[in-house]
């Protein structure tokens, strides 16, 4: 039977449709499986590998193959925990010690003045006694005794002042310094002239409110204001005074006239606390600084290392840090930290271009 054109028509399109939805289906299947199957790296590029995350941390992984390791001069180090003292943040502030000088001068004048007393009234005593005896051979008359008898009763006038005020002003130092400080203010001591004569500072150190130490300090570390560096502090005696602006424990420390410090300058000084903790040695040449903080390099296989961040409220002496948050055993890289940081931003950089 022969089809009218109309049936032919209909052939046509039933045709089109059908190839129509094959291809649909093709291109889907197609698309799928693209999602199903993960891409494969570009491995064209034989350099140092892009950084990758790991499971157990948000840090990327730097990859560097032996030989790479070796071109940078990349060392490690395995660390092991041990009891280290803890240290408490501390507020210093570089005193001003006028009244130390002014104290110290005073008090020698009142020593002199009190030897010159004390002179006076032997004199006086003598001159009492010659004229007394003279007076009752019938010598002299009687009123050159009264006369010498006035003036040495004078005389232990001005001598019983002079020792009140030497009395006064030993007080006053031990009030206002404390004992330590006050004592060698009276004695002139050879660590209140080091202050005198600048060759050291005196620094007050207040802990935060509520915070205690056990024992006393011994020492302390200062971070230099003009340096990068800690200043060993020397343990004087509690203060006779707190800053009112902090309101905690006071203590008197001594720096060296060379520490960069000055009178009137504030620093962050760490006391011991009198406490041990368990934590790890890290070295300054470990540390790497980014985004405000301070990280070390772990390794986390033989051609891999991983960023870890650390604490540096614990410092030792000049970036030298024990830190707490690092298994004991841990490998960490104590030289070429830097390098590593490096390859990580440019890696990241180039991540962030191929994403765009």
């Amino acid at each position: 039977m022969a089809l009218t054109e109309t049936s032919w028509r209909g052939v046509a399109v039933a045709v089109c449709l059908l190839a129509l939805i094959t291809g649909t289906l093709a291109i889907t299947g197609q698309a799928r499986r693209a999602v199903a199957e993960p891409s494969q790296p570009n491995t064209s590029n034989s350099g140092r590998s892009e950084p990758s995350r790991t499971a157990n941390s948000d840090q990327a992984v730097v990859k560097l193959t032996p030989s790479q390791q070796g071109q940078i001069a990349l060392e490690t180090a395995i660390v092991e925990a041990a009891p280290h003292p803890e240290q408490f943040r501390a507020y210093g502030a570089v005193l001003d010690i006028s009244r130390i000088t002014e104290l110290t001068n005073s008090y020698a004048n009142a020593q002199a003045q009190l030897q010159t007393a004390q002179a006076k009234l032997e004199v006086a005593k003598s001159a009492f006694e010659r004229t007394k005896n003279l007076v009752e051979s019938a010598a002299l008359p009687k009123k050159e005794a009264e006369t010498a008898e006035g003036t040495l009763r004078t005389d232990k006038a001005a001598l019983a002042a002079a020792e009140s005020q030497l009395r006064t002003l030993a007080a006053t130092a031990q009030q206002e310094w404390g004992p330590v400080i006050g004592r060698g203010i009276v004695e002139r001591s050879p660590a209140v002239v080091r202050l005198i004569e600048r060759d050291q500072f005196l620094v007050q150190v207040t802990l935060p409110p509520g915070v205690t130490v056990t024992g006393t300090p011994g020492a302390a570390l200062a971070q230099a204001p003009t340096r990068n560096a800690n200043i060993d502090l020397e343990y004087i005696s509690p203060a006779t005074r707190t800053d009112p602006r902090i309101q905690g424990l006071s203590y008197f420390f001594s720096a060296p006239g060379d520490s960069g410090l000055l009178p009137g300058m504030n620093t962050i000084v760490y006391v011991p606390s009198g406490n041990t903790y368990e934590g790890v040695f890290i070295e300054d040449t470990a540390i790497v600084r980014w985004q405000g903080r301070s990280w070390v390099y772990l390794r986390v296989s033989p051609d891999s290392f991983r960023r870890h961040p650390i604490s540096t409220d614990q410092p030792v002496s000049d970036d030298d840090y024990v830190v707490r948050n690092i298994p004991s055993g841990s490998e960490i890289v104590i030289r070429g930290a830097q390098v590593l940081l490096s390859e990580e931003a440019k890696s990241e950089l180039r991540s962030g271009d191929d994403n765009d």
